[in-house]
């Protein structure tokens, strides 16, 4: 039997499907130089896309917010996101869409001139955390030495590749024993980590940061989630005490969904087990994976 090349993921590049391993851009393009460029993950889980006109609408608004023009139709990119899983026969994927800015010609340094770039590629899931790792609670960190960068100087809603900050706290948590990293702001406050939203529950109400981060898929499906469960939940601003102090605490990402937190900077959280509404809502969230109103099935 003939192995299928795409098995180990598919890439969408300059117009062809390649394999995962052959895929590659130019290393002229400016995404790659200068980090000028946005992304989104989208998740496929038992075949089928969770919330992808969500992703799309997002990486749509991060990408006129980068004032770039792809020379490619939403549906177009849609099309070429399904068509790499299909061609991987994925069916639990990490999806990635990517618009960079593109290549100078002649040396040209406005950006206004340049032709932007459209790429996307299927790979086997990625976990955050694994499922044995989920099932414990996570060791989570609150950077001391690195705050997040600041909203007015790169908008946190964007997606984007500028993870300098959150790479040396990832640093920063594993001097300190730690799994992975929450950085506060300039004045304290909570923000996010690498790759993931944070949310506090306190006398059962969840808070999560309202500024300084990513309006995380994941995080708004919680608070849809809590909400249809009657839980108090809203964005807001959070301080690393109040984050020390919370009954609960988990993370949400698109890569694991809602991942309990039973540490935080070496203390336990609660009773230092995965705590009870946060059980109900990792549940209820991989429960909406097979709800017709937020998944796209995958013809393969």
């Amino acid at each position: 039997m003939t192995r299928n090349q795409f098995s180990d993921g598919c890439a969408f590049v300059n117009g062809d499907y390649v394999p995962i391993a052959a895929a590659a851009i130019p290393i002229l393009d400016m995404g790659f130089l200068r980090s000028d460029v946005t992304y989104d993950v989208v998740g496929v889980w038992n075949g089928q896309f969770f919330r992808l006109e969500d992703h799309l609408n997002r990486f749509e608004k991060s990408w006129n917010r980068l004032h770039m023009s792809p020379d490619i139709s939403r549906e177009g990119i849609r099309n070429a996101l399904i068509e790499c899983v299909r061609r991987a026969g994925l069916q639990h994927a990490s999806v990635n869409m990517i618009m960079t800015r593109g290549i100078s010609e002649k040396g040209n340094r406005d950006p206004r001139l340049f032709k932007n770039r459209f790429y996307a590629f299927a790979i086997p899931y990625v976990w955050l955390a694994g499922v044995d790792q989920q099932a414990q609670g996570v060791h989570l960190v609150i950077a001391r030495q690195t705050i997040r960068t600041p909203t007015r100087a790169f908008d946190p809603a964007v997606k984007n590749f500028q993870w300098g900050d959150l790479t040396q706290g990832i640093y920063e948590a594993y001097e300190r024993d730690g799994y992975t990293v929450v950085l506060p702001d300039a004045d304290g406050n909570i923000t996010e980590g690498p790759g993931f939203n944070v949310f506090a529950i306190k006398d059962q109400a969840l808070r999560t940061p309202a500024s300084g981060v990513l309006q995380g898929i994941t995080r708004q499906t919680v608070l849809d989630l809590a909400d249809e469960q009657g839980l108090s939940a809203n964005a807001s601003l959070l301080s690393a005490d109040e984050l020390r102090a919370a009954d609960e605490i988990f993370l949400s990402s698109t890569a694991g969904g809602v991942i309990p937190v039973t540490t935080v900077d070496g203390q336990p959280v609660g009773n230092g087990n995965p705590g009870v509404i946060t059980e109900k809502l990792r549940k209820r969230y991989w429960e909406a994976h097979d709800e017709e109103r937020w998944t796209t099935s995958i013809d393969y």
